[in-house]
């Protein structure tokens, strides 16, 4: 057997660096394996829960191997499930993949796993592993209603189904046709549902028991195994290990997360309206919005034009709180900007043309929607919340970010007083405007005063001052007759 191994660079958006890197070592040349005749195997792992992170990674991945040129694909999988929306936009990938697409179960390949398994053109199992188990369950392990499971149900069988039929001959004679993979296996891989809506006899095979109903290839324990097993001897084997920075993207880009990073925008932006110049809360709105569109960029899902609007829906908010007081065509614009800037971030853009070819579910588009309107609406909700319990009382919270010392006059500080007699009672005019705080002048002199009960009291009037307090005279219009007085 004669085969190199590859480790590769993270490519993100320069998908090219690391060839061109290997290249210069000598590492790699997919002309100079054309040219002895070597087969390109590439091989990724799935090793963690099917989210949507693995998704991502399967597509880059598969796109990365067709770049390349390679013969064929070897998926390393040992998954106990997850997300069925995942799992189907995988399975879907290796159906339509251009290069075949071999799993090796190193270990298991349960609920969504054995979903995207039945989708490969070739399985091997690891001796002691297992593949089944994939009826569909909420978040707590209970069996989901009938209605999902029977749609689990078709989806394994046409998956069965799309491997096709084979020729079989019978007491060495007789030739029939079999279908490849069973479609009723994959069915009873499911279970079905008994009238308490529970599911029942749902299947999971071993090793030896997939192979002997034709649902799996062999048995091994490495990839070399697998290769050696399939035939292919001469063959440069290129490696794709996920980093730690892999790794840390994929939780970034978790809808839960995101979720989180959408409520801290929307919440920071909400307070720092709500106390302009603290800004610890813009810090978390900036925060946020970092934590959201970076891995997003980095992964090549993000366009310049999403973060654009974004912004600009920022702005015509600000517009709509600061220069044009009311709520009409900007805030609505603004608000519309921001939730699409925000769930087209998160939206791969080479995935539209899919769904608008009904390849893929619309939910690729309208998931992303729901998750910025969640999180916008639980970020407003409690914001509201919280600002009313700890923006104040007594709450400590309140006194770290907020300025609650009393100034008082045994620590030497004195405000500006003014007498209280000889004032109150007195006849002034408005030098500017009282609504409600304005200045007035009395007998040439002008103070600062405010109209009592919050009423709008224009320039020129006559008002009379009711009481001084704060540094300030509290007026109410007078309207007697000024020759009276």
């Amino acid at each position: 057997m004669n085969f190199t191994v590859f480790m590769p660079m993270r490519t993100n958006r320069m998908k090219y660096v690391g060839i061109v890197l290997a290249l210069l070592l000598g590492t790699f040349s997919g002309r100079a394996a054309d040219s002895t005749g070597r087969k390109l195997v590439y091989t990724f792992p799935i090793r963690e829960d099917i989210m949507p992170s693995v998704e991502r990674l399967t597509g880059k991945c598969l796109a990365q191997a067709d770049e390349m040129g390679a013969d064929l694909v070897v998926i390393q999988m040992n998954t106990y499930g997850g997300v069925v929306a995942a799992a189907d936009s995988i399975r879907t990938m290796l159906l339509n993949s251009r290069i075949p697409v071999w799993v090796w179960i190193d270990n298991q390949a349960a609920s969504a796993g054995a979903l995207i398994a039945l989708a490969a053109d070739r399985i091997y199992i690891r001796p002691g592993g297992n593949i089944g188990a994939a009826s569909v369950v909420d978040q707590q392990g209970r069996p989901m209603p009938d209605k999902y499971q029977s749609f689990m149900r078709a989806t394994m069988r046409s998956t069965a189904e799309a491997h096709g039929k084979v020729v079989e001959r019978v007491d060495g004679t007789d030739t029939v046709w079999r279908w490849r993979r069973d479609p009723a296996i994959a069915e009873a891989m499911v279970g079905t549902t008994a009238g308490d809506s529970t599911t029942v006899g749902v299947l999971t095979l071993t090793a030896d028991e997939a192979l002997a109903r034709h649902y799996s290839e062999g048995k091994a324990v490495s990839v070399a195994e697998v290769l050696s097993n399939a035939g292919v001897v001469d063959y440069t084997l290129y490696e794709y290990n996920p980093t730690t920075l892999d790794r840390v993207l994929g939780w970034l880009m978790n809808p839960f997360a995101q979720g989180i990073f959408i409520m801290l925008i929307v919440g920071g932006i909400y307070f720092e309206l709500q106390t302009p110049g603290v800004g610890f809360p813009l810090v978390a709105a900036v925060l946020g919005a970092v934590l959201y569109f970076s891995p997003l960029y980095l992964e090549g899902m993000v366009q310049n034009w999403e973060p654009i609007l974004f912004v600009v829906g920022l702005l015509l908010i600000a517009v709509e709180i600061f220069v044009l007081p009311g709520f009409g065509i900007a805030g609505i614009a603004g608000i519309v900007a921001v939730v699409t800037g925000l769930a087209f971030a998160a939206i791969d853009n080479d995935v539209l043309r899919h769904v608008f070819s009904g390849e893929l579910s619309a939910g690729r588009i309208v998931r992303p929607f729901l998750v910025v309107i969640v999180g916008s609406v639980a970020a407003f909700v409690a914001a509201l919340y919280f600002g009313r319990r700890f923006l104040t009382g007594d709450s400590r919270l309140r006194s770290w970010i907020v300025l609650t010392t009393d100034l008082t006059p045994e620590q030497g500080y004195v405000g500006h007083r003014l007498p209280q007699d000889g004032l109150v009672g007195r006849t002034g005019t408005v030098t500017a405007v009282l609504r409600p705080s304005g200045k007035i002048v009395l007998d040439g002199i002008y103070y600062d005063a405010v109209a009592e009960n919050g009423l709008f009291i224009g320039r020129g009037e006559k008002v009379r001052v009711v009481r001084v307090g704060n540094g300030q005279l509290y007026c109410k219009q007078d309207f007697s007759d000024p020759s009276e007085s």
